[in-house]
């Protein structure tokens, strides 16, 4: 008896990530911008309670080495996600207390970044496990596509509903949007998650590399420890190579996240639902980049490959942000929410194109360390958006005071972030090359038998 996930299973597991994301969007986009626009904080102050969140994720592959010794990835999912709701509650609650005591909301903001952090990596992690240890590898790649797809899905439908209820802003408005969008979100995930992971005598997985079935380990099979499984999979080239492209596009794509929607507000005078409601035309941009280039590196409509593809998106991302700096200083006159729908179309084209290598490279290597070498990138990835997010908002008010002028600070920054994805897209041609080289698809049984004994 197999444990793979059918299409049913796949949607699911979407469905979780869709909750992840409704409830994500609103810390990472809205509250930034209610702390810099609205309350009058420095932008560093979001920049750090972001970075926060993040650098807690630096746990990622200790949870993905639980989740392959352990094997049972449910209760991690609901107990990170309940985790998850109950910190973006705490946060927004936070921000109404900064109103008439910023020290104590400040502190109740870094608890409940702290709990963001640990919710998002518990669940999201786990997830991700899940997908590479229960999918087949002939649907990796989509599967990979249709869960990202629907968290973009979760980010779309939150920030658009929630930009309509924002209207007229108050910060008691905020905590009850976000308690019920936090509220809603776990409901789903207890109904997608429920009887997913069905436990068996057992448990068996179809490796990428061969057709047969191979028992996958038990609680009772002797496992390395943690510092010895992720030594393992630091030493495969291609985890590590991976690991670098993850966290120079991640650090770049980050940077103009957290900005955005304060560049927005005070360069074009947009109120908090309408920037928010611009963070839905870009996810919305990123969502429809996704889809273009699924169907186009498909079977049946192949154009190009996932390298160009990848670097390609890597490319255009760069040209969408320099178009963000022209248009700060020719003003109201300028096609803002064009330029931003054609800029998410370029990062969803590369993001795709990267999960899809991420997908055939989970696999590779040593066996049974997906979870590991799956951690490894999401730290990674982490690592990259606390560090991009803290640094792209400190820039902003270095900026501001080097050279007073708020359009000249915000084209700074969107041109320094442009050239990252530059560097990123060289980087894509090295990984997606290495990614080709030692895909399971394309080597043959003994040599991947021969690699994963290293």
């Amino acid at each position: 008896m197999t444990n793979l996930l059918g299409w049913l299973g796949i949607i699911r597991l979407g469905l979780v990530q869709t909750a992840l994301g409704s409830v994500v969007v609103l810390t990472t986009s809205t509250f930034n911008r209610v702390m810099i626009v609205e309350l009058l904080l420095p932008a560093v102050l979001p920049g750090a309670l972001v970075a926060l969140y993040y650098a807690i994720q630096i746990f990622r592959p200790r949870l993905g080495y639980g989740s392959d010794v352990g094997g049972r990835r449910t209760p991690w999912i609901i107990g990170g996600m309940a985790v998850l709701a109950l910190g973006g509650i705490g946060a927004a609650m936070a921000i109404a207390w900064m109103e008439v005591n910023p020290a104590a909301g400040i502190a109740l903001a870094v608890i409940a970044f702290i709990m963001i952090g640990l919710g998002v990596g518990a669940a999201g992690t786990s997830l991700l496990v899940l997908l590479a240890t229960r999918v087949d590898a002939q649907r990796r790649s989509a599967a990979a596509t249709i869960v990202w797809l629907m968290m973009l899905i979760g980010f779309i439908v939150t920030t658009l509903l929630a930009g309509r209820f924002l209207d007229p802003f108050s910060t008691g408005r905020l905590v009850v949007v976000t308690s019920v969008v936090a509220g809603c979100a776990f409901l789903l995930t207890l109904a997608a998650i429920w009887r997913v992971e069905r436990p068996a005598p057992a448990q068996q997985r179809v490796e990428p590399e061969s057709n047969q079935a191979t028992e996958h380990p038990t609680p009772h099979t002797p496992q390395p420890s943690f510092r010895e499984a992720l030594q393992q999979v630091w030493n495969e080239p291609d985890a590590r190579r991976f690991a670098l492209f993850v966290f120079v596009s991640m650090f770049a794509f980050s940077a103009q996240n957290l900005i955005l929607e304060p560049f927005a507000g005070t360069v074009f005078g947009l109120t908090p639902g309408e920037s928010t409601r611009l963070s839905g035309v870009q996810n919305g941009g990123i969502l429809l980049g996704m889809i273009l280039v699924a169907v186009a590196g498909g079977s049946v409509f192949r154009i190009g490959t996932m390298r160009a593809w990848m670097i390609g998106g890597c490319i255009a991302s760069s040209a969408g942000l320099f178009s963000l700096a022209v248009a700060g200083f020719v003003g109201p006159a300028w096609p803002l929410h064009l330029s931003v729908f054609l800029m998410g179309m370029a990062l969803g084209a590369f993001a795709v194109a990267a999960i899809w290598s991420m997908m055939g490279l989970v696999a590779a290597g040593r066996a049974r360390r997906e979870g590991v070498r799956m951690g490894l990138w999401g730290a990674a990835q982490a690592l990259a958006f606390g560090l991009g997010g803290l640094l792209g908002t400190a820039s902003i008010d270095l900026t501001r005071y080097l050279f007073n002028s708020p359009v000249v600070s915000y084209a700074t920054v969107f041109t320094a972030e442009a050239l990252l994805f530059l560097v990123a897209g060289v980087l894509a041609a090295r990984v997606t090359a290495a990614a080709r080289e030692t895909s399971p698809r394309e080597m043959p049984v003994s040599a991947v038998s021969s690699t994963s004994q290293r």
